[in-house]
């Protein structure tokens, strides 16, 4: 998992993402990620945050892959 922050200057500069690649290399393209992305008091709160990125961390180990091939199905766990 790579946490990313917003650049200063956007409309939500307190904003993180969250990028999760299983087997990460170089020559992967974004279809081989997951995006948990506005992550931020204002956005997706960090609890909910760190709910989904348990699941997808463990969905992606389980099945040994990510992006879209992964979907996320951790908001019917939430509700």
């Amino acid at each position: 998992m790579v946490m990313i922050g917003e650049r200063p200057g956007l409309s939500s500069p307190d904003s993180l993402g969250l990028y999760v690649t299983y087997a990460p290399r170089a020559g992967l393209s974004d279809a081989e990620r997951n995006c948990i992305s506005n992550v931020r008091p204002e956005g997706l709160d960090y609890d909910a945050a760190a709910f989904r990125l348990t699941w997808l961390l463990n969905e992606a180990r389980r099945l040994k892959l990510t992006g879209v091939g992964l979907k996320d199905h951790s908001g019917a766990l939430e509700a």
